[in-house]
């Protein structure tokens, strides 16, 4: 059974970690000195020619396929490579490491560029870090398990016919109310509650974020599966790079995406590894 702690981290829009690790965070590195600009002109980085992106340990399929950042495979890791070729990076000059999803938040200097671990923008998080524009916005999905009653429905109309949970008060109600009526709609309190709604099998089906999805059809449920993506995202959380805080490479990196983003590198990208590579259809 997933737990609400577990849920709370790994859904979009967590909650900054406890206190105490925040504190422990920000001496951790007191001793470093800030990236300062090369007298070339080039990006003041923390390793002058390269580029350190930091992502969690282990990372996970789609964002990351098979834990190797470095193999361009999965939709953070290509996202990194296309950022860093516009930012003026070789593939050889991006170099890669870990770290834990609350030090990256946390206050005080860090010992990495970016970050990027499915980080959603708060203004609580704002306060501790700066966030680079958003290469992503989450979409709502259907997750349901090859042994339900639902396991075989492509369509919305096909889903309509089956009950639907879903967290009440949150984007994912807003969006499986609007896409699929209220009739057959289960609303629950927490997401806690309909996932045991589900595993209990008072459920067909939940509609939660993609992130998360992913998360549980792969990690928390016996044959779970995404039965396929809303295409509207209004009201999704969206997916920035962590920065420390004020870096001097925020501005290039936000602008570097805005340029990648109305290129369509960013929607190609996405289509690509969290459509097409892990069998997650827009719903029609």
């Amino acid at each position: 059974m997933i737990t609400t702690s577990r849920l709370r981290r790994l859904t979009v829009g967590a909650a900054l970690g406890a206190v105490a690790a925040l504190a422990l965070t920000a001496c951790a590195f007191a001793g470093e000195s800030a990236p300062a600009a090369s007298e070339d002109g080039s990006l003041p980085t923390l390793t002058a020619g390269k580029l350190t992106i930091a992502t969690g340990e282990p990372a996970y399929d789609p964002w990351v396929v098979d834990n190797d950042p470095s193999n361009q495979k999965g939709f953070e890791s290509a996202v990194s490579y296309a950022l860093a070729e516009k930012l003026g990076f070789s593939v050889d000059d991006v170099v890669w490491v870990r770290s834990t999803f609350d030090s990256a938040i946390a206050p005080g200097p860090k010992d990495w560029d970016l970050n990027i671990q499915q980080f959603s923008v708060t203004d609580e998080r704002k306060q501790a870090v700066d966030f680079s524009s958003p290469y992503y916005t989450t979409s709502q999905a259907v997750v349901t398990s090859d042994s339900s009653a639902a396991a075989n429905a492509t369509t919305i109309d096909e889903l309509k016919g089956y009950t639907v949970g879903v967290m009440s008060g949150t984007t994912s109600y807003t969006v499986a109310a609007e896409e699929l009526g209220t009739d057959k709609l289960s609303v629950f309190n927490n997401n806690d509650d309909v996932v045991l709604a589900f595993q209990s099998g008072q459920i067909d089906a939940f509609v939660i974020d993609l992130p998360t999805a992913f998360y549980l059809a792969n990690a928390e449920l016996d044959g779970g599966k995404i039965l396929g993506q809303f295409a509207d995202t209004t009201g999704g959380d969206q997916l920035a790079y962590v920065l420390p805080k004020g870096s001097e490479l925020t501005d290039p990196v936000s602008k570097a995406l805005d340029e990648l983003r109305a290129d369509g590198t960013l929607d190609e990208l996405q289509k690509t590894w969290l459509s097409e590579a892990v069998d997650v259809p827009v719903l029609g």
